[in-house]
C-alpha cells in the first residue's frame, strides 16, 4: 500500500467513522488528555490502515483499534489516573449550549470512567450501538458473556447515576 492510498483510506474512514474515535477518547479520558488520547486513537488507525484486510466491517475494525488503543493508553496513565479523579469533582466551564444537557453527559462519562477499562469499553461500544456479536469480536469474549457484563454495567451505573441525580435536586 502506497502512503497516498494510506493517507485517502485514513480520511474516508475519519470523515465516516470519526465520532467513534471521539466516543472512546470520552469515555477513557476527560479534561485536556481527551485531545491527547484522541490523537493517539488517530494514530493508531492510521498506523493500522496498511493491516486492513477487509475481513471485517471497517466499523468493527475501528473499534478494535481504538478500544485496544485506550486500553494501552489506559494502563500507561495509572500513576495519573489519581490526580484525574481530584479534578473531576471540578464543574466542567460552562459553554454556549445548554448547560444541564452538558453537565448531565459529564456525570454520565464520570460515572463510566470509574470502570475498570474492559467494561468500560463494552459499555462504550454498546452506547455507540455496537451489537454484542461485534463487540464479542472486538474484545475476544463471546456474546454470553458481553451480554451478562452489560447487564451489570447497566445496574452499575444507574445505581450510580441514581445518587448524582438525587445531588442535583
Amino acid at each position: 500500500m502506497t502512503a497516498e492510498e494510506q493517507n485517502r483510506l485514513f480520511s474516508d474512514w475519519i470523515a465516516h467513522h470519526g465520532a467513534v474515535l471521539h466516543h472512546v477518547a470520552h469515555g477513557f479520558a476527560q479534561g485536556a488528555d481527551r485531545h491527547d488520547l484522541l490523537q493517539e486513537l488517530m494514530l493508531a488507525v492510521w498506523r493500522a490502515v496498511p493491516g486492513y484486510r477487509g475481513g471485517a466491517q471497517v466499523s468493527t475494525f475501528l473499534y478494535r483499534v481504538a478500544h485496544n488503543t485506550a486500553l494501552t493508553w489506559h494502563r500507561t496513565q495509572r500513576n495519573y489516573r489519581d490526580r484525574l479523579d481530584r479534578f473531576s469533582q471540578i464543574p466542567p466551564a460552562e459553554s454556549t449550549g445548554d448547560s444541564s444537557r452538558h453537565e448531565a453527559l459529564e456525570h454520565i462519562y464520570t460515572a463510566i470512567r470509574a470502570l475498570p477499562p474492559l467494561d468500560r469499553s463494552i459499555i462504550l461500544l454498546h452506547l455507540d450501538g455496537v451489537g454484542y456479536g461485534d463487540i464479542a469480536a472486538i474484545h475476544g469474549l463471546t456474546e454470553g458473556n458481553v451480554g451478562a457484563r452489560l447487564s451489570r454495567l447497566k445496574q452499575k451505573l444507574t445505581t450510580a447515576l441514581e445518587g448524582i441525580t438525587h445531588e442535583l435536586r
